[in-house]
């Protein structure tokens, strides 16, 4: 039978990163039931592969340079040399991949460097990704999709996608439960970084027909049922200082399994807590069978 591996981080009333528990300060249940810890470990040395997603749609014009600045700088701090991966995808009317897997923070800093707004109408076919007939704009669910299916799925050890965005989309083929489904089946974490435009908002209507400043509600789901966190760019909290916390969480996480007491077919609602009441677990909140999760 399949062990059922978790990575998850802990933070104490205030929001610090605790990283120095063991396995008897856990418990895990699946589907309600107290399930038995087989393994334990602190994933501090694990490799990372991670893919950061960027919106480059019309509304995001504004910011793409903050964001090229900063995502090179978490580049170079997150990377390990021949150890960690990462890979960029820019997502507008079509979901493209600026590069592949590498280690090199120099090739990803060029690779940012061809971020564009791209708000033409879409051809047949702009991406990698089937198409509809549907009005297409910001293809994020598209994007987060392909992100998990075809590029984490079939990596090992801890896996991660950052979605940089103001959250909505326009015209994707695929929907938020699915993208969800396909991270959740690839052990994926997605952290999500919303980053609005208001100026542009407003300047469109602000909460009419583009449904206020943001996706803010869709993208936390997307972080919470895989174990990320949303963060929101702000006066008090920069897209550097979010980076930040993002690559301390990556470094902070622990590992736990468990072999389920019975085959099921389905998702298996799991939860992983901790005895003192006052620390908060942060992992997901499920996953798919692998048979499941192999179609």
């Amino acid at each position: 039978m399949d062990v059922v591996n978790v990575l998850f981080s802990v933070r104490d009333k205030t929001g610090r990163l605790i990283s120095t528990l063991g396995q008897s300060d856990f418990t895990i249940e699946e589907e309600g039931q107290a399930q038995t810890i087989k393994y334990f470990s602190r994933q501090t040395d694990l490799p990372v592969t991670l893919g950061l997603l960027v919106d480059t749609s019309v509304s995001q014009g504004n910011l793409i340079e903050q964001e090229r600045m900063a995502s090179s700088q978490f580049f170079t701090q997150v990377l390990r040399p021949r150890k960690d991966q990462a890979f960029l995808i820019s997502f507008d009317i079509s979901v493209d991949l600026l590069q592949d897997y590498t280690d090199s923070p120099r090739l990803l800093r060029s690779a940012l460097d061809k971020l564009h707004v791209n708000a033409e109408v879409a051809g047949p076919n702009p991406g990698p990704l089937p198409t509809t007939s549907k009005p297409k704009g910001t293809l994020l669910y598209d994007a987060a999709y392909l992100a998990a299916n075809d590029m984490l799925r079939g990596q090992v050890g801890r896996k991660a996608v950052v979605l940089l965005t103001d959250g909505n989309d326009f015209g994707s083929q695929l929907n938020l439960k699915q993208a969800i489904e396909a991270a959740q089946k690839s052990d994926v974490i997605i952290y999500g970084v919303l980053y609005v435009d208001r100026g542009f908002y407003q300047r469109r209507g602000g909460y009419g027909m583009l449904g206020g400043f943001g996706g803010g509600s869709e993208l936390k789901k997307m972080c919470e049922e895989t174990g990320g966190r949303m963060f929101e760019v702000s006066r008090k909290m920069g897209l550097r200082e979010i980076y930040d916390e993002i690559q301390q969480e990556l470094r902070s996480q622990y590992s736990i399994g468990y072999t389920p007491g019975a085959e099921r077919a389905g998702y298996r609602r799991i939860k992983v807590l901790a005895k003192d009441r006052n620390l908060k677990v942060q992992a997901r909140n499920g996953y798919y069978p692998k048979a499941a999760a192999a179609r």
